[in-house]
């Protein structure tokens, strides 16, 4: 039974994706901040507060040396929607950082020697195409920042696990229709999870050069840096 970690698990992308492996038979550990609201059957639930270095370190230890097939950074925050540069509190930016960039590199660090000792080998990154300095329209300059940030860093840990045979995927999961994304959004948590999950099927060892250090809308497609 292969086993994959998913944060933000207790609400939207990160709910569906819990289901949706759930679905499969997967060992799904589930974390958020708190584990008593993911109202599901069959996780493993654990506290963690991406934004705590503590509560990192306490994760790791509550899973030992457990091979992790896929670890999945989802959780994200996105403070500067619809504001104007000057409209947010600077400290709204930092909180970005922290949260967008920062923490996923560090659980990745963290629970590394955990993916490498699977049979899977697969890091995923849910960041977004607002992160690419490619197709930027300008705006929400905190958000595409942190995101093309974690673009970066996950490019360069996807160079340093390679000869682990870690693939590193990075994934813009759709303009979805979740409290973060909106009631305009094109498409609902299921499609997206879906989705991104068949993209995350497709990576392994044996498949490395087509993964590793990728930049993947939810259809499959890459999209440019």
């Amino acid at each position: 039974m292969p086993t994959i970690l998913i944060t933000g698990a207790n609400r939207g992308i990160g709910h569906a994706l819990t289901k949706a492996y759930l679905a499969e038979g997967w060992q799904v550990l589930a974390a958020c901040r708190q584990p008593e609201t993911i109202d599901l059957d069959g996780v493993e639930a654990f506290a963690l507060d991406l934004a705590d270095i503590s509560s990192v370190e306490k994760l790791k230890h509550e899973i030992g040396d457990r091979p992790i097939d896929v670890l999945w950074n989802n959780a994200g925050v996105y403070l500067d929607k619809n504001k104007a540069l000057g409209n947010f509190p600077w400290s709204d930016w930092e909180r970005s950082f922290e949260i967008n960039t920062i923490a996923p590199i560090r659980l990745a660090h963290a629970l590394r020697d955990n993916v490498a000792a699977s049979k899977r080998k697969v890091m995923a990154f849910t960041t977004s195409r607002l992160g690419s300095i490619e197709l930027s329209t300008g705006g929400a300059y905190a958000y595409r920042s942190s995101k093309a940030a974690l673009n970066m860093a996950v490019k360069g840990l996807s160079i340093e696990l390679a000869p682990l045979a870690v693939s590193c995927v990075l994934l813009h999961p759709g303009w979805v229709r979740t409290d973060m994304g909106g009631e305009g959004g094109d498409i609902d948590v299921e499609t997206s999870a879906t989705s991104m999950k068949a993209v995350v099927d497709g990576a392994s060892p044996v498949t490395q050069d087509a993964y590793n250090g990728h930049f993947f809308n939810y259809d499959g497609t890459e999209i440019p840096w």
